[in-house]
């Protein structure tokens, strides 16, 4: 048990305690979207509020300042100015001070200038506008509720409230998008100059619309065009200055996503919410996906966590390597080693001298980082990352 308190102090309690917010509500489904959502109504709304507040009262915050806060969703910015501000006002009774990034997702349809004034009051640093795509054949593909217009518009209104940090999120690899298409979404992004963007490939999951048009091969899944357009990505943004961080996010200088890389650093963050996730006071899980049921738990004080697991030295110093080859700054084994003294590191080296050997990574200086060709198959090499620290705990 000592161990596992050392990992779980040496994990988050000297370093950045994150929060995520799950607000549940959108008012469609989008066909790649596997998040938990439900349709929002008066209510429910106000039921929600109501279960937050319980919730964040039976979290053992410790004191402990936040450093990172992220809304994420279904669409937070769904929500009217006045819940903004009545959630906000939750949020910040836990902060034990600001936050020094505080990020909403928004959705070009639902940005008023209503709603980022009441961002605005409540602290919020960082925006981030899914658009996905420019195109409207493509907007239309994924079954998204907004125009370009209504893109370029709330793009607008984002820059004219002033906030510290604007994040678009594009997505690539879409059916009946080729390498043109693509460029061409780069450079409508480009061309609004944002301080970050995430580029996210088309992925298929279970339960999704695409993932029933994939079953029914009315959609095709094409390696080698995912990993153009990869390549294309990081060679267009290079270009225009941006900084790759991680397999997906780039940023200007000072921008890159704090709560993120809290996250894949695997320190500690609370989750709220229905479905969110939480990794924190040595255990990691997350909430019932359930609005009505996480509601009723709450009400009676308890807060239960699907898929609980307790966290060991072996299972954070595993996700700290997974997570970390995805990020360009790769791995400081020394310092992981250090962190986690008694995880499996001779089996671990043992896969890391493979992986070096087929040249997806290459280490100097005892950092680990991935090659072009590893950061085109980054969950690939994770998967393998993962069976070297399974199959050393079953030795």
């Amino acid at each position: 048990m000592s161990e596992i308190n050392s990992a779980v102090r040496q994990s988050g309690q000297h370093g950045p305690l994150g929060l995520y917010v799950h607000v549940p509500f959108c008012a469609s489904t989008c066909d790649f979207c596997a998040f938990y959502q439900t349709t929002p109504t008066a209510d429910g709304i106000d039921q929600y509020m109501k279960a937050m507040a319980d919730e964040a009262a039976l979290v053992a915050w410790d004191g402990r300042r936040i450093e990172t806060v992220f809304w994420g969703g279904g669409t937070p910015g769904l929500l009217s100015p006045q819940d903004i501000r009545r959630l906000g006002n939750i949020v910040s009774a836990r902060l034990g001070g600001g936050a020094t990034e505080w990020t909403v997702e928004m959705a070009p349809a639902s940005v008023t200038e209503a709603r980022l004034e009441a961002l605005k009051e409540i602290g919020v640093t960082r925006i981030s506008m899914g658009a996905q795509s420019f195109q409207p054949e493509l907007l239309d593909g994924l079954g998204r509720q907004h125009t370009r217009e209504q893109i370029f518009r709330a793009y607008e209104r984002i820059r004219a409230a002033n906030f510290a940090s604007v994040n678009i999120d594009l997505m690539f690899a879409l059916p009946g998008q080729d390498e043109a298409a693509w460029l061409a979404d780069l450079g409508e992004a480009l061309a609004l100059a944002p301080d970050h963007l995430s580029t996210y490939c088309l992925t298929f999951e279970e339960d999704t619309k695409l993932w029933v048009k994939l079953s029914k091969g009315q959609v095709k899944l094409d390696v080698e065009h995912e990993a153009r357009l990869y390549e294309t990505t990081w060679a267009r943004l290079e270009e225009s200055g941006y900084v790759q961080y991680e397999v997906s996010n780039f940023a200007r200088s000072g921008h890159a996503c704090l709560h993120n890389l809290n996250t894949w650093r695997m320190h500690e963050w609370a989750g709220l919410g229905p479905s969110a996730a939480s990794q924190h006071a040595g255990w990691r899980g997350g909430n019932v996906a359930d609005l009505v049921k996480w509601q009723e738990l709450v009400s009676r004080g308890e807060r239960v966590t699907e898929d609980r697991v307790q966290l060991t030295p072996a299972l954070l110093a595993e996700d700290a390597l997974i997570f970390g080859v995805r990020m360009n700054a790769g791995v400081d084994l020394g310092a992981l080693r250090g962190r986690f003294p008694s995880a499996p590191w001779d089996a671990v080296s043992a896969e890391i001298a493979r992986l070096t050997d087929a040249e997806v990574a290459v280490v100097k200086d005892d950092h680990l980082r991935l090659t072009t060709r590893g950061r085109l198959i980054a969950d690939t090499v994770g998967g393998e990352l993962m069976q070297a620290f399974s199959e050393a705990a079953e030795a």
